[in-house]
This record gives structure tokens, sequence and C-alpha cells, in this order.
């Protein structure tokens, strides 16, 4: 057997060895890519500017969720240092529902928590913390917080062709959300029932549970999402602890923890 024929098959076997190392250097390369590239959070405080949402006892509803938005994002970006924090808004500012959705959305957000506080019609409200996915109503009270909280469109100019004739004070503008199927439903309710765990555990909160409701802010996002009623602005004593610095940071305290807990 001559030299050339007794070197092929080695040949072929090298070039078979040096096309699996690139193989495996280019998935290498490719992992690395993955780890490097930052978890992002979109912290969305409801409301603000010409849009003060709930008012009762002396207290504004913006002011309560910014104040808690940017605790919660100051915990995670003093301790989580793989995590890119995203605001929607970081000042007393007016953001259109469907740009805060946007924001999400071009930063390929992996997370979308909007911050919010209750109020309900009764003079005196109740109690608790609830946090929400997107979903069917299931419940009237449901439904009234939906209305309540995507009512803000009423302040955009041209909501009805933007929103594509969307009446966020008819029952009937929400049957779209009973068909609507969500992908990310399974982990937004598991983040939503950790929130609701550390507010029982951590900030000593009344846990009036995890609910569903058709929330136009959640609709548009395109990652798991929850939104948070912090408590309730048309109680007395709700609306003392939701302005008070120890309130804030333990609501904040709680969103952390949760949140730590869930991308874990």
């Amino acid at each position: 057997m001559c030299c050339s024929c007794f070197f092929v098959p080695l040949h072929a076997e090298c070039y078979a060895y040096y096309m699996i190392r690139r193989i495996l250097a280019s998935l290498l390369f490719f992992m690395a890519c993955l780890v490097a590239m930052p978890y992002t959070l979109v912290i969305d405080a409801g409301h603000g500017g010409k849009d003060p949402g709930a008012m009762k006892n002396g207290a504004k509803e913006k002011n309560i969720n910014l104040a808690v938005a940017l605790a919660f994002g100051k915990l995670v970006e003093q301790n989580c240092k793989d995590v890119k924090v995203v605001y929607t808004r970081k000042t007393d500012v007016f953001v259109e529902l469907n740009e805060r959705a946007n924001i999400a959305n071009r930063n390929k957000a992996d997370l979308f928590i909007s911050i919010h506080t209750n109020a309900t019609a009764a003079t005196v409200g109740p109690r608790g913390t609830e946090t929400y996915t997107l979903g069917m109503h299931r419940a009237a009270d449901n439904l009234a917080v939906a209305k309540r909280e995507n009512s803000v469109i009423t302040l955009e100019n041209n909501y009805e062709q933007k929103y594509e004739g969307f009446d966020p004070n008819s029952s009937e503008s929400y049957i779209i959300f009973e068909l609507m199927q969500d992908k990310n439903m399974e982990s937004s309710v598991k983040l939503a029932g950790l929130i609701q765990k550390q507010f029982r555990q951590t900030a000593g909160r009344v846990d009036k549970g995890v609910h569903q409701a058709g929330f136009l802010v959640l609709r548009a996002t395109s990652m798991p999402s929850v939104l948070i009623e912090l408590g309730y602005i048309n109680n007395a004593s709700e609306a003392s602890y939701l302005t008070s610095s120890a309130g804030v940071n333990a609501l904040a305290k709680s969103i952390y923890n949760a949140f730590v807990a869930y991308k874990k």
C-alpha cells in the first residue's frame, strides 16, 4: 500500500475531529453569550402626571406607586448585578398605557411588574393586598378593578382609535379577555403567588389572593407580567401605612423577595 493511501483514513479522522472541535467551540461561545445577556425587569409605577389615580385620605395613588416602584428597583439594582432594571417612569409624568407595554417589549423584558394602589366606591374601604394576572374576571369585583385601572386611557388623545374601540366602562369590551390564551399565564400566576406570600410574611399584610382580570397594560406585553394592588387608599389605616417610609420599604422588600425567588 502506498503512503498516500495509508494516510487517507487518518486525514478523514483528523478533519472530523477538527469539525467537532469547531462546533463545540461555537456552542460554548453561544452559551457564554446567553449567560452574559442581562435579565431585564421592567417596573411600571401606575398612573402619574395628570392622572393621579385613586385619591383619598390625603394621599394620591400615583405617588404611592412611584415610591414603592423606586424602592423595589433600588433593591434589585443593589443586589442583583445580572439584572437590568427598566422603569416606565421615575418621576411624576403621564405615560400612556400602551407605551408602558411598548417599553417592556422594546427592551425584550423577561418580566413586567406593574404597581398600583386599590380603592372602592365605599366610604371606608377594606384592607389587604392582591396581585392580578391577565385573564377572565371570574368575579364582579375583579371587573370593577380592571375598569378603574383601564379608565386612564380616556385621558389619552384618540384613545378610541388607539385601542380599537375598547370602552373601559363597558362590560362587553372585556369579552376579548375571556378568549385570549396567554402563553405566559403559568409563570405569571407563579410570580403572583410568590408576591402575595411575601406580602403576608414580610410585610404582615392581609392577603386577598391572586386574581385574574382584563388589564390593558398586561394585554400588550409579550412576557410574564403581573399587576399589584398594594392596598386600599380609601381605608384610613391602609392609606397611612402606604404613605409611610416603613410601609413603602416593607412592600418593596416583599416584592423584591418574591422576584428573587421567582428568578431562581
